[in-house]
């Protein structure tokens, strides 16, 4: 079953298996003054698995913020400057 259907009016943004990435995007998301939730399967928290979609954790925002949100997520961290000598 769907869980973004549960959710009205929220779209999936960004899907990782396992918590850290997409606790980073939520984050990042939040950050930028966008409201993030995650949804995922119990059973995946529970025993740590990350298996044929058990361990899949969805990034879900508001619809009407899907779009700025996907532009967010797919920007690049500029690369760390070279120490000066």
């Amino acid at each position: 079953m769907d869980k973004t259907a549960e959710i009205p009016n929220m779209v999936e943004v960004y899907t990782s298996q396992g918590h850290m990435r997409a606790n980073a995007a939520r984050l990042k998301l939040e950050a930028a003054g966008i409201p993030a939730i995650l949804s995922y399967e119990s059973a995946g928290l529970v025993f740590g698995l990350t298996v044929d979609g058990i361990g899949e954790v969805r990034v879900l925002v508001p619809q009407e913020r899907g779009g700025e949100a996907l532009d967010i997520l797919a920007e690049e961290r500029p690369e760390p400057e070279e120490p000066r000598e």
